[in-house]
């Protein structure tokens, strides 16, 4: 009960420093998808389903502080949070260039994802200009902060070793 009592306070207080300040994390205009780094964690360490809800629960924050459609953020956050989830049962992702590499990816797809979205809707936005100028930027800026976000979170979540019943 108190993990998943942190894992909300976690994915709310994320999202939270996310959309409350955002200049605070921008640097040259690029802001990190915090949001997004929580899917990839928790969809490598505990799968889809936990990927998939923080996808909802962070993306419907998105949605409402932002004052996007509701349902874009939660949408591309929950197909990232689900691809990732299987993903990660196929491959070691141990190693931190790994983890990088799936947060960059995941990242870009998260982009092309919601500018696609937001393309259906309103067809006259610059789609090339927007995933060049804001897409690659942020998921690069993102999977930067990778190795220091999942130190903390490893540290946060670690799990009982079950022989010795300490921590890991």
């Amino acid at each position: 009960m108190k993990r998943h009592l942190l894992w909300l306070v976690i994915v709310v207080g994320t999202a939270l420093l996310q959309t409350m300040w955002p200049d605070f994390l921008t640097v040259r205009g690029v802001a990190p998808d915090l949001v997004l780094l929580l899917v990839v964690y928790f969809g490598l360490v505990d799968g889809e389903e936990r990927a998939m809800l923080t996808g909802v629960v962070g993306g419907m924050y998105q949605d409402v502080a932002s004052g996007a459609v509701l349902g874009h953020h939660v949408l591309c956050l929950v197909l990232v949070g689900y691809t990732i989830g299987r993903v990660s049962t196929r491959l070691m992702t141990d190693h931190p260039a790994i983890r990088t590499l799936l947060v960059l990816f995941a990242g870009a797809a998260h982009g092309a994802l919601y500018t696609a979205v937001s393309y259906v809707q309103r067809p006259d936005i610059a789609t090339v200009y927007t995933i060049a100028v804001i897409v690659i930027p942020t998921a690069f800026y993102t999977a930067l902060l990778t190795p220091v976000v999942y130190f903390v979170l490893e540290r946060l979540f670690r799990k009982p070793d079950s022989l010795s019943g300490g921590k890991k």
